[in-house]
């Protein structure tokens, strides 16, 4: 096989179990009575598998204000009159019957913290809880059956070695020199006598049907999770009254099996209850409790106490077991005491003990993910991953789930009105809980030799498990020496039956004889044997002491070598430092150019636009200038013009008054003077520009109008600013049935086709000029609308030069006509400058305003 570089080979998924068999998880519930008689109480047992949760009082459970009672069912549920002993028998008593029939089983407590979860495991004096009780009941039942110690070891990984006769008994001796030597004073710590009986006789039990032809061993280990860490409880530490050391935090691992274990856990060969709970409180005593506002002795980590019994057959003859590791079976029951799940607004906790408690929910709340995911897979037919690794917890007891075994939980209640809220979330976890389901355990296969094996070979007095007869007990078969009073000299059968007897002694006498020279020469066979294996492992380590020191020269070497190496090493270090410290200073001298040239170029490109903007904005006033200019000079140009018809019609009007005086006679009236003659004609028009025609004082003003060919077909938004100025010029905009506005409307633009803004600006030549800017309304996609401009147009105000009418006197000669006048004409011009884009269309039209001859007073 080949992979892609960089990536690790997926490993081989886990063996499925084929039994397909399953049972659901067992859920017991366990009330414990109230801890004063005036309490409010919440909790009540209806029958012996359903309870039922009353809200207390001042909490409304539904939106009616109406208390809500809710049931829940359970495999079994025991009262607060129920005993230690009938747990133990309906919950406890079928796991230990299945650990000692080679199956393994899972028993956790659930609960509030100071629901009695504690109690229910441990128990107290003269009321032993399921753990001693489950020790107890092991050993009884395989008491007789069990091996010499050291026969069975732990291989490290998970599973047990079976190690011979001779073996077992070096490392027995080992280990009592060992014990003879003082122990640390944390080590001699023994059980409180209070608890040294937690079980009474009449309450012992033993299991049936306990295979006779087998050699047993239990081993214990024990094991906290604080937050999140696995301790051994067992592990023993040097003493060091100075400077303790703190425990070391375990990991898990999967054997070849896919099982998860803890690695680097002590494990201890028990031989008694006595001796198991003696380790089980040497554990107790370094697990961490602490005192908090709802439990004195509150358990700050989850507890997990393992029984592990190995098993192997016995040889053909019932003499020693069987030397073969694969029939040496291993079951295992776990005993976990979960710390309680508690609010920490109750609790008032701060600090350490507030890390605790949200480790502690963190690890319960994973657990419950992992029964909720493993019901859905189950209930639907869905494959998702179970998040197992995300607490120590459910990943140490992942193979119960996925594997095979049985599983049992006892939910504790607290029945007080406190703790009402966390009752009915355990409630609901545990009825999920009873809807997983987990492989039924298979039985082991038996090996295929004869029963009894055991029993004969205790009847012919042979070893057992290696243990050879006593002499003393074989001595004491002898049959016994018969009187030999002769009290008849006829008496023929008390000498020849003394002397059978003493044949039949002296016989068995021989035969003891030859078996302990057997024996002798087996043992001195034995010794020689291990002689030379002493002599060969002696030999064995000469050759590797050898080896040994032409390693050691060869370290020495490679020391030399590396030392010679580490000099230059430092040698080539100095001179990358210096090279390096040299590259930062030309470095530093590049960036502080390459800075300066930076600088130079952004200042000559700034002075380059300073000066294109100065010759632009030059240009534009020469140009503005030249404009201004034109335009005065147009201007002044035509009111010397208009300045000069004016005088040529006053000269032509005194030649007609004189003609007329000449040619006709005097009369005593004046006469009526005549009107302006209109030289329209003789004018220079302006760009664009008009000068209104003087209209006499009598005639009214009638207002002249300029529309746009499509003005009417379609309708304006007329948009005028509020802050324009009000110029009350000759020609207005004139836009008919437009809606007008001050500031952008959306609904004016859905009402109407074009638009119009009227913009003011102050000119160059410090007039006011308007910009009327035109465009039509588009609907755009989305429901709105837009404007696309099409075209500007242009008013630009003017104040003409107005030429003044002099007054005629009869006493003034014509030499005075440009002193005095009869009356002055004051006349306003405007022009208008109409920009458009090549074919945009006229626009709306105009309304133009007349203004009548004021009189000189």
């Amino acid at each position: 096989l080949y992979y892609r570089k960089g990536k690790t080979p997926r490993r081989p998924a886990p063996k499925k179990p084929t039994n397909n068999q399953k049972d659901p998880v067992g859920v017991y519930c366990r009330v414990r009575p109230l801890g004063a008689d005036d309490e409010e109480c919440c909790v009540e047992v209806i029958s012996s598998t359903t309870i039922q949760l009353h809200a207390p009082d001042g909490l409304k459970a539904n939106r009616n204000g109406e208390f809500k009672e809710t049931q829940y069912s359970f495999k079994k549920v025991f009262g607060i009159k129920t005993t230690q002993r009938e747990l133990f028998e309906d919950v406890a008593k079928p796991l230990v019957d299945d650990l000692i029939h080679c199956k393994n089983g899972l028993l956790f407590t659930y609960g509030v913290t100071g629901s009695g979860k504690t109690h229910t495991m441990t128990g107290s004096p003269g009321q032993g809880g399921l753990l001693p009780r489950s020790l107890d009941m092991i050993f009884n039942s395989i008491g007789p059956y069990q091996a010499k110690r050291f026969v069975f070891k732990p291989d490290e990984k998970n599973g047990m070695e079976v190690q011979n006769q001779v073996d077992a008994l070096l490392e027995r001796q080992k280990r009592e020199s060992q014990q003879s030597v003082p122990k640390t004073p944390s080590s001699r710590q023994k059980v409180d006598p209070e608890f040294a009986d937690m079980i009474s006789p009449e309450d012992a039990c033993k299991c049936e049907g306990v295979d006779e032809d087998s050699s047993y061993s239990v081993f214990v280990s024990y094991i906290e999770i604080y937050n999140n860490y696995i301790y051994d409880l067992l592990e023993e530490a040097p003493f060091d009254p100075i400077k303790p050391k703190a425990p070391q935090s375990k990991i898990l691992r999967e054997d070849q099996n896919h099982n998860m274990y803890v690695a680097g856990c002590t494990e201890l060969e028990v031989k008694s209850t006595e001796e198991a709970f003696e380790v089980f409180w040497r554990g107790q005593k370094k697990r961490r409790i602490a005192n908090t506002q709802l439990n004195r002795e509150s358990s700050r980590s989850h507890s997990v106490f393992i029984i592990k019994l190995a098993q192997a057959p016995l040889d053909a003859d019932g003499d020693n077991v069987l030397q073969d590791k694969n029939q040496v079976n291993v079951s295992q029951l776990c005993l976990v005491d979960l710390a309680g799940s508690e609010r920490t607004s109750r609790t008032r906790a701060e600090g350490s003990r507030l890390r605790e408690a949200g480790n502690i929910n963190q690890s319960l709340m994973t657990l419950r993910t992992c029964i909720e995911v493993l019901r859905e897979n189950q209930m639907c037919g869905t494959n998702k991953m179970v998040p197992y690794r995300d607490s120590k917890v459910t990943h140490l007891f992942k193979n119960y789930f996925d594997g095979e075994g049985k599983v049992r939980m006892v939910v504790c209640v607290n029945p007080k009105a406190d703790d009402y809220e966390e009752t009915m979330l355990v409630m609901r976890f545990a009825e999920m809980t009873q809807e997983v389901e987990v492989a039924r355990p298979v039985d082991r296969p038996i090996c295929g030799f004869a029963a009894g094996r055991r029993q004969r070979n205790q009847e012919r007095g042979g070893p057992v498990d290696g243990e050879p007869p006593s002499t003393l007990s074989q001595l004491q078969n002898l049959p016994p020496v018969p009187s030999c009073e002769i009290s008849d000299p006829s008496d023929d059968l008390t000498l020849p039956r003394v002397i059978e007897c003493m044949e039949k002694r002296m016989k068995m006498r021989q035969m003891f004889t030859e078996e302990y020279n057997k024996a002798a020469n087996m043992l001195k066979s034995m010794l020689q044997d291990l002689d030379g294996k002493l002599l060969s492992k002696e030999n064995f380590l000469h050759e590797q002491r050898g080896k040994l020191g032409e390693k050691d020269k060869m370290i020495q070497n490679q020391k030399n070598e590396i030392d010679r190496l580490e000099k230059k090493s430092k040698m080539l270090e100095y001179k990358i430092d210096i090279l390096q410290k040299t590259t930062n200073i030309y470095e530093e001298d590049k960036r502080s150019l390459q800075q300066e040239l930076d600088s130079r170029e952004h200042r000559l490109q700034r002075e380059l636009s300073e000066k294109k903007r100065m010759e632009a904005r030059l240009h534009g006033m020469v140009s503005d200038e030249k404009l201004r200019w034109q335009k005065e000079c147009e201007r002044r140009v035509n009111a010397k013009e208009l300045e000069m018809q004016n005088k040529l019609w006053v000269k032509d009007e005194k030649l007609k008054q004189l003609k007329a005086i000449v040619t006709e006679t005097k009369t005593d009236s004046r006469p009526e003077k005549p009107q302006r003659p209109s030289r329209e004609k003789d004018r220079v028009p302006a760009k664009r520009s008009a000068s209104p025609s003087p209209v006499p004082t009598t005639q009214p003003v009638r207002p002249m109008h300029r529309r746009s060919h499509s003005a009417g077909a379609e309708r304006w938004v007329d948009h005028k600013p509020s802050t324009n100025v009000e110029l009350d010029t000759v020609m207005q905009p004139n836009v008919p049935k437009a809606i007008k506005v001050t500031a952008p409307s959306e609904k004016a633009l859905s009402k109407c086709d074009k638009y119009m803004l009227t913009h003011q600006e102050v000119a160059s030549d410090g007039e006011i000029q308007t910009k009327l800017i035109k465009g039509d309304v588009i609907k755009t996609r989305g429901g709105g609308q837009a404007v696309q401009f099409t075209d500007i147009e242009t008013l630009k105000q003017e104040t003409p030069v107005a030429p003044s009418r002099k007054r005629r006197s009869s006493e003034t000669g014509p030499n005075q006509d440009d002193k005095d006048g009869d009356w002055t004409d004051v006349e306003t011009r405007c022009s208008v400058a109409v920009e458009m884009r090549a074919g945009s269309n006229l626009g709306p039209g105009y309304q133009h305003h007349g203004y009548p001859k004021r009189r000189k007073p």
